[in-house]
């Protein structure tokens, strides 16, 4: 499971002209899962998102997480993270995990979000969306729960 993690200012997801999620200050995340993803990828990630120390305490230094600061979490579906591109030029989605998978292991992610983080808000699985943020920083991390296994 791949996380894009980004820290910002403000985020929202509009699908068909209509905002179905936003937030303030916090962290977007957008999420790709694989073909071999679990549950066990997801309990990693989540917690690994809401303890990340990335916002600034008094002096300045990265040394609060989102847990402690209060901040929103929006959460976007993005089986793109999984596209290979090493041959040609067309991308390869063979690592992304079968929608049906994906889904079911996203919505999990959001389930065990919203037991961490007080503000958790989302995309629309399977749908285009137009993320729009302010990435505050710039500060932007990548995560992978395979990198442990």
């Amino acid at each position: 499971m791949r996380a894009v993690v980004q820290r910002v200012t403000r985020a929202s997801v509009t699908v068909e002209e209509r905002i179905v999620g936003q937030i303030g200050v916090g962290l977007v995340v957008l999420l790709g899962i694989g073909n071999n993803d679990s549950r066990e990828d997801v309990d990693y990630l989540t917690h690994k998102v809401a303890s990340l120390r990335i916002f600034d305490d008094a002096e300045g230094k990265m040394n609060i997480s989102l847990q402690e600061l209060g901040g929103g979490l929006l959460v976007v579906s993005q089986f793109t993270l999984y596209g290979d591109a090493r041959r040609g030029h067309r991308p390869s989605w063979s690592g992304a995990a079968p929608p049906a998978v994906a889904e079911t292991l996203y919505d999990y992610f959001v389930e065990k979000s919203r037991k961490l983080i007080g503000q958790v808000e989302t995309g629309s699985f399977r749908k285009t969306m137009q993320v729009t943020l302010v990435n505050d920083g710039p500060v932007t991390i990548i995560l992978d729960s395979r990198k442990l296994f």
